[in-house]
């Protein structure tokens, strides 16, 4: 792992905090890697990068979680996810790990790693929903614009 994909994390790592986020993928600020950076604790200080990541297992045990995400700010909605997870990526020290994670670590992984496929949570919603919140950020993108 070079100097390059070390200070993007880092960097990555700062925008999530600062827009008090739990995770961010490299992809959602226009970085073609594939790179997350995630943080679930309380003190948000347990920082988790993970280079190349990828589900392995999934358990069929699913969870409906309402999700946000920083790419649609202000929305929120109920996702189903697997409760717990396997995967497998490289850390920052550049060696292989595994990680088996559940509850809010599972859902926050298979979140971001959807974001490293171009998805975003809002496609698992019925397509009323999504377009009450096509409706909704497009207002708010008219009213910004008027400011």
């Amino acid at each position: 792992v070079d100097a390059r994909i070390k200070a993007l994390a880092a960097d990555m790592l700062e925008t999530m905090y600062d827009a008090a986020g739990i995770g961010l993928a490299a992809t959602q600020i226009d970085v073609h890697e594939r790179l997350v950076v995630i943080d679930t604790s309380e003190e948000r200080n347990q920082p988790l990068v993970l280079i190349n990541p990828e589900i392995v297992w999934a358990s069929d045990e699913k969870v409906l979680n309402e999700e946000g995400c920083l790419s649609v700010p202000g929305i929120y909605d109920g996702v189903e996810r697997s409760t717990s997870v396997k995967v497998n990526a490289l850390g920052l020290d550049g060696e292989p790990q595994t990680i088996e994670a559940e509850g809010l670590l599972a859902v926050c992984i298979q979140h971001e790693l959807d974001h490293l496929l171009g998805k975003v949570f809002v496609e698992y919603l019925s397509p009323l929903k999504r377009n009450r919140i096509k409706s909704k950020l497009l207002k708010q993108q008219r009213e910004d614009q008027r400011a």
